[in-house]
């Protein structure tokens, strides 16, 4: 998987804050946060995780569907960045 160990570091650094928002979620739970807190914190540890999950995909497309190495046709890269665009949409 060359693209996750290219962005090894700002994988990493992106995994360690959805840890941080997680044990906010358990810090809240424990002390018996409003569920209106606990679900903002949920939310943005849900997007903080879909973001993560978005560009993993991306950079599975890019570097293992659409080959760098071979330049892809317009129509490859176009088709690639309509399926990249479409999975960012979903995981909003």
């Amino acid at each position: 998987m060359a693209h996750t160990i290219r962005d090894k570091q700002k994988l990493l650094h992106r995994v360690r804050r959805i840890r941080g928002q997680l044990e906010a979620v358990e810090r809240a739970l424990d002390q018996e946060e409003e569920p209106f807190t606990v679900l903002q914190i949920l939310a943005a540890a849900r997007g903080a995780m879909n973001g993560l999950m978005a560009e993993v995909i991306e950079g599975h497309v890019r570097f293992h569907i659409v080959n760098p190495d071979e330049r892809p046709t317009s129509e490859q890269a176009r088709s690639a960045q309509q399926l990249i665009d479409v999975v960012r949409s979903y995981l909003k």
